[in-house]
């Protein structure tokens, strides 16, 4: 699994031009699953997203947490982080999970951030073309492999 965070100062999603969730002052979370990835890979990288210190204190150093400064995370699912464009000029998905298999673990990443404590979880639609507003803050943007942690 692998999580792209990006520390926002608002982000939003819109699907057919409606809002559908939107955060401020926190994360857009953009969340790729692939073959063989399990709730355990889920569980991990929400607990190091809920608790990655990466949001300044008063002396402006990145020491607090989204927990510490009441951050709250827009959770978008993102097959395209799978992609492969090692060869030719159009890249291949398959390394990304199937439907039936991502779209759960995305929905269990995000109710494991609200068991970690982020109250203010929301979502884009899987499957759906969303337009994704970000305002990156910083900007910082921190890449989460679950094979890193192995």
């Amino acid at each position: 699994m692998r999580v792209v965070l990006q520390r926002v100062s608002q982000g939003s999603v819109t699907v057919d031009g409606q809002i559908v969730g939107a955060v401020d002052n926190g994360y857009v979370a953009l969340v790729g699953v692939t073959h063989g990835d399990t709730r355990a890979e889920a569980e991990l990288l929400a607990k190091k997203t809920a608790h990655l210190r990466v949001f300044e204190d008063a002396q402006g150093k990145m020491n607090l947490s989204a927990l510490e400064t009441n951050g709250g995370v827009l959770v978008i699912s993102q097959f395209t982080l799978y992609a492969d464009a090692r060869r030719g000029r159009r890249p291949g998905f398959t390394d990304a999970a199937p439907p039936d298999i991502a779209s759960p673990l995305v929905d269990y990443f995000a109710e494991r951030l609200r068991a970690e404590g982020i109250t203010r979880v929301e979502q884009g639609v899987f499957g759906a073309m969303m337009q994704v507003e970000i305002h990156n803050s910083g900007p910082t943007t921190i890449l989460l492999d679950s094979e890193d942690f192995k």
